[in-house]
């Protein structure tokens, strides 16, 4: 079987959940008859998660997860898969799908609007003001980003709330949110909201559908992904721009290594040269060119 046999899926949403330990059986049976791996959390306000397998599995999975009312509707984004992206499968409970640890929102009505892709292609054609806002981790965005970035230098997304201090003069600015698929967007921009930003929305369905939609466009790079690939430019791109630089030497390059000199470990752009002189503490988190 070759790798391109292989799809990974992403899909998340806010919904009640009334027995989620019920909800997390269900789908670790379906997942091992199916022979699909990954990750999903179950709280009470929803589902987050991303498998891999062969189409035939996922087709299968993915009707699974739609045979749910409170599913139906829920968007399931596609990327290709390796058949390694994940080594086992975690279905777990946990008090929150995305982990903000602001409280509980009502992300459905306290959440704000939506940019679709098409919109923000505009936004970006016509030249209108405004400011990309990058809820994503610090590492992830170094790989790959929008333009008019604004990064707020974020060790993990729980990191938000300490962080607002810092971003005052954004108040009053058209600010658009992203991320990878759009969960930390829903759940980040009611808090923005709370806060007294005036002027924020957020872009409809993450980072990974304007990259399918505008490969190589107003997104540069590539996109980081919380599975054994590490980045994946979702769609091909015919003219592509690498702005990830080694954290030793500052070469151009897209490939990811741990850094175990610190706990937790850390996530570093790393060419092959740099990894292997740097040695001990690093790791290999995928195959390093």
């Amino acid at each position: 079987m070759n790798q391109s046999d292989f799809v990974v899926i992403l899909f998340y949403k806010f919904v009640d959940v009334a027995d989620p330990a019920a909800l997390v059986a269900l789908h670790k049976a379906k997942t091992a008859e199916l022979g699909v791996k990954g990750r999903m959390l179950v709280a009470e306000e929803g589902i987050n998660g991303t498998f891999e397998g062969t189409r035939e599995a996922i087709d299968a999975y993915s009707a699974f997860l739609r045979s749910d009312p409170r599913f139906a509707d829920m968007p399931i984004k596609e990327s290709v898969g390796t058949g390694v992206a994940f080594s086992k499968t975690k279905i777990k409970v946990r008090p929150e799908v995305v982990t903000l640890g602001a409280g509980r929102f009502d992300v459905k009505n306290e959440t704000a609007p939506e940019v679709s892709v098409e919109e923000l292609q505009n936004m970006y054609e016509n030249k209108e003001d405004f400011v990309v806002l990058d809820l994503r981790n610090d590492f992830e965005i170094e790989s790959g980003k929008f333009e008019n970035t604004i990064d707020p230098k974020l060790g993990h997304f729980r990191d938000l709330p300490k962080k607002l201090a810092e971003m005052q003069d954004l108040k009053n600015k058209k600010v658009v949110t992203v991320c990878t698929g759009g969960i930390r967007c829903e759940k980040a921009t009611c808090l923005l909201k709370r806060e007294g930003f005036t002027d924020v929305y957020q872009l409809k369905d993450g980072i990974h559908t304007y990259m399918k939609e505008y490969p190589g466009q107003h997104f540069k790079g590539t996109l980081f992904v919380f599975d054994d690939r590490m980045t994946t430019d979702v769609a091909e791109i015919q003219e592509k721009e690498v702005i990830g630089s080694c954290a030793f030497c500052g070469i151009k390059t897209e490939q990811y290594c741990s850094d175990d000199s610190v706990r937790p470990s850390r996530k570093l752009i790393c060419c092959g040269p740099c990894f292997q002189k740097e040695g001990a503490h690093l790791r290999q988190s995928v195959t390093v060119q």
